[in-house]
């Protein structure tokens, strides 16, 4: 870690100033403001105004996970010593251009994982009970359109890509639906009381459910593809709180409209905020805008965590959540 050259945020120093990459809440805002000089640049042109005006003096960038910070504004930027992601996902900063700078890098590992796993069988619940429908029919007069009778969560078998702190939170709401849990990691999890399949083809065969719960980047684009689809097959369903990118949309739709999936509950999809017409369209498919992660709750802890780990930075002090070592 680099030695920080100002003193720790909230001491009567000069305010570090930061560049903040995204929105925030108003209430985070405010809170961040009486700790920091906050230049707010949530487009890309804009961050590159704040880079020719103020490079000089940025010493932290507060972003999320989806949110571009390229090496080339790192660069524009000398004396930058931490960059702030919220959320679990990092993978719009470029690691290997802030890590040969000694940059520090931290996420918001833990501050949303309860809220996203109740969203997650949430939408679950939805899909497989026909939720919207149901209510739409209701709100238009039409009680028990159809007589459809729909499947149960008991004794269904969940399989979770990506047994994180998220993915571990899911398991266990699954568990008290009396769900069989099983889950694919690139490794063995140890201690915990669910089976390990050694491939998602394998997972998805035996599954009736599959969350994704696996962060962005190159290394899981498209994992969840055709194959994985047809593994799971005319009774599966799938529910995706990680990243749009993971799963491909394409094969989705397809799999969704030919009946080769039963449906899906997607909060992330890949290309957002713009969704595909052909996915709007279809009936089998709940949606939500990438907000299984806010609530009250998890926005007052994230700032919490952003604020912790600037203070504890400016302090020659650890962070509070700096990235894995992923080798």
């Amino acid at each position: 870690m680099r030695a920080p050259s100002s003193s720790p945020v909230g001491s009567d120093a000069p305010k570090p100033e930061v560049l903040l990459a995204i929105d925030l809440a108003p209430f985070a805002l405010d809170r961040l403001r009486t700790q920091c000089i906050v230049h707010q640049a949530v487009t890309p042109e804009a961050r590159a105004e704040v880079a020719a005006r103020a490079g000089g003096h940025i010493r932290a960038i507060i972003t999320n996970g989806t949110t571009s910070i390229p090496a080339a504004l790192i660069d524009r930027l000398p004396d930058l010593g931490i960059i702030c992601a919220q959320g679990v996902g990092y993978e719009g900063v470029d690691l290997a251009a802030a890590r040969a700078r000694g940059i520090v890098v931290t996420h918001g590992t833990g501050t949303n994982a309860d809220c996203v796993a109740d969203h997650a069988l949430a939408l679950f619940l939805a899909v497989l009970r026909d939720i919207p429908r149901f209510d739409a029919a209701v709100r238009a007069g039409r009680w028990r359109e159809g007589g459809t009778a729909r499947p149960g969560a008991h004794g269904k078998r969940a399989a979770i890509l990506g047994l994180g702190g998220i993915g571990s939170r899911i398991a266990r709401r699954c568990a008290g639906f009396d769900m069989a849990v099983r889950y694919h990691n690139r490794r063995p999890v140890p201690d915990v009381p669910w089976a390990y399949a050694s491939n998602l083809g394998e997972l998805c065969a035996w599954a009736d459910v599959l969350f994704v719960a696996l962060p962005g980047g190159a290394t899981t684009r498209h994992c969840v593809g055709r194959a994985a689809l047809a593994a799971l097959g005319p009774s599966g369903f799938l529910v995706n709180v990680g990243r749009g990118s993971v799963v491909d949309t394409d094969a989705l739709v397809e799999a969704l409209t030919a009946g080769g999936l039963a449906g899906a509950g997607l909060d992330v999809i890949e290309g957002e905020p713009e969704v595909p017409a052909a996915l709007r369209a279809l009936p089998n498919v709940v949606l939500s805008p990438h907000i299984a992660g806010r609530s009250p709750e998890t926005m007052e802890a994230t700032i919490g965590q952003v604020v912790g780990n600037l203070a504890a930075f400016f302090a020659g002090a650890p962070v509070l959540s700096p990235i894995p070592d992923l080798a």
